[in-house]
C-alpha cells in the first residue's frame, strides 16, 4: 500500500507534519489554507504545533481532516435508484470539491516555479477546461438521464446514455493529457510540499474519475440497455 492509500484508511496522527499531511491527504491543502497553516515553507511542524500556536481546536482540526478520507472500494450495487445515490455522493460530490483546489494549486505551481523545466506548464488550463466540461455533463446526468434511471428507464434512455458513455471516453482522454503533463503524475525530486500535494490529488482524481466511469459504464447503464445494444465492455476502451 502506497502512503497515499495508506493516508485514506488510517487516523489522522496529530504529531505529523502538516506538509506531510498535505501531501498524502488530498483535499487537505484547502483546509490548511483556510485556517492559514503554512503547509509548503512551514510543512515540517507538527498538526498539534501549528494549531496550538494558531489558538486552533485540534480536534475540530482532526474531525475536518477525517472527513476527507473517503474508501476506495466499489459498494455491492443495490437498487439503479440506490446506486445513482452513491455515484452523486460519492463522485460528482467530490469532483465538485476536488478540481477547484487542485486548479489554484496547478497556476501556483507553474508561477512559483516558472524557470523549472519540470514544471507541468499547462495544467491548470487544462484542469480548468475539464472541470468545466465535467460540471456540464454531471448537471446532464443529474437533471435529465438520472431522474430517468430512477423512475426505471424508457424507450428513449439509450440515447442520452450513449451521449454520456461519449463523453466519458472524453474524460478519458483529458486524463491522458493530464498524465502527459505530470510525468504521469510523479512529482520532480525538486518538487514543494504544494507540487506534491497538488499530484497527490491529482493521483486521487484520476483514481475518483476512473472508478466513477467504471461504475456507470458497466454497473448502471447495461441495466436500462438492450443486450442487442452491448459493444465490447461498453467503457469505450475498444476492445471489442
Amino acid at each position: 500500500m502506497n502512503a497515499i492509500a495508506a493516508a485514506a484508511t488510517s487516523p489522522i496522527d496529530p504529531s505529523q507534519a502538516i506538509g506531510q499531511i498535505a501531501v498524502q491527504l488530498p483535499g487537505a491543502t484547502a483546509v490548511f489554507r483556510r485556517l492559514k497553516l503554512d503547509f509548503c515553507c512551514g510543512g515540517q511542524v507538527s498538526l498539534r504545533q501549528a494549531a496550538g500556536e494558531k489558538g486552533l481546536d485540534l480536534q475540530a482540526v482532526v474531525d475536518e481532516l477525517s472527513a476527507l478520507q473517503r474508501p476506495n472500494t466499489l459498494p455491492d450495487a443495490g437498487t439503479p435508484s440506490e446506486l445513482v445515490d452513491h455515484i452523486v455522493a460519492r463522485y460528482h460530490d467530490v469532483h465538485r470539491a476536488q478540481l477547484p483546489e487542485l486548479v489554484r494549486m496547478a497556476r501556483r505551481v507553474e508561477a512559483v516555479h516558472r524557470g523549472n523545466p519540470n514544471t507541468p506548464h499547462g495544467l491548470a488550463d487544462a484542469l480548468e477546461a475539464m472541470e468545466q466540461e465535467l460540471a456540464a455533463h454531471m448537471h446532464k446526468e443529474e437533471a435529465v438521464l438520472f431522474p430517468m434511471l430512477r423512475a426505471g428507464g424508457n424507450s428513449f434512455v439509450s440515447q442520452p446514455i450513449a451521449m454520456m458513455r461519449h463523453e466519458h471516453t472524453d474524460h478519458g482522454e483529458a486524463l491522458e493529457q493530464i498524465a502527459r503533463l505530470t510525468d504521469d503524475i510523479t512529482p520532480p525530486r525538486e518538487a514543494c510540499n504544494t507540487w506534491r500535494a497538488l499530484y497527490a490529488g491529482l493521483a486521487q482524481f484520476s483514481d475518483d474519475l476512473v472508478n466513477h466511469i467504471h461504475l456507470e459504464n458497466n454497473v448502471l447503464f447495461p441495466q436500462f440497455e438492450a443486450a442487442t445494444e452491448q459493444a465490447g465492455c461498453g467503457s469505450g476502451c475498444g476492445c471489442s
